[in-house]
C-alpha cells in the first residue's frame, strides 16, 4: 500500500506548480544542455554530457516523487469547528518549562516540515507529543538529550 501524505491547501498548490514547472520549463532547459553537451563530440570523455544526463536523472527522480505525493495526498483542510486541540495547520505557542521560553510552532505534515523555521511535523517526537491537545496540557518530549516539557499556551487555526 501506497504511503499517504498529508498535505495543506497551501503544501498542495506548491507542489502542482513545482511540478508543471518541472515538467514545461525544466525539462526542456536540461534537454538543451544535452543537446548542446553532443555538439562537443565524443560522449565517452564529454563531462558536459555527463553532468547534464545528471541533472536530467535529478530532474526525472524529482519529477517520479512529487507524482507519489500528489497522487497520494489527503489535503487537511483548515476547519471551524470550534476546537481549539493541537491538529495539522495548527500554530501552536508553547512554553519550555525549563528555559522559561515562549516557542511558537506550526503542525504540518511530513512532507512541508521545516523545524529550522518553527514548521514541525506531526510525525515528529515533538508533533507527536503535541497532537490533540489543548491550551494548558502539558506534554513530554523525548529528545535525543533527555525528556523536555512544555505548557501549550495557545493553539490557533
Amino acid at each position: 500500500m501506497a504511503k499517504e501524505y498529508k498535505l495543506t491547501l497551501e503544501r498542495l498548490k506548491e507542489l502542482q506548480d513545482e511540478l508543471t514547472y518541472l515538467k514545461t520549463v525544466r525539462e526542456k532547459e536540461v534537454a538543451e544542455l544535452i543537446k548542446e553537451a553532443r555538439s562537443f563530440g565524443d560522449l565517452s570523455e564529454n563531462s558536459e554530457y555527463d553532468e547534464a544526463k545528471t541533472e536530467q536523472g535529478k530532474l526525472y527522480s524529482r519529477i517520479a516523487e512529487v507524482e507519489e505525493i500528489l497522487g497520494n495526498c489527503v489535503v487537511i483542510e483548515d476547519s471551524d469547528d470550534g476546537g481549539e486541540y493541537v491538529r495539522i495547520g495548527s500554530t501552536v505557542t508553547v512554553l519550555d518549562k525549563e528555559f522559561d521560553e515562549t516557542e511558537v510552532y506550526k503542525i504540518v505534515g511530513s512532507q512541508e516540515a521545516d523545524p529550522m523555521n518553527g514548521v514541525i511535523s506531526e510525525d515528529s517526537p515533538f508533533g507527536k507529543a503535541l497532537m490533540g491537545k489543548n491550551a494548558g496540557d502539558e506534554v513530554t518530549v523525548d529528545a535525543p538529550a533527555g525528556p523536555v516539557e512544555y505548557k501549550i499556551l495557545k493553539v490557533e487555526r
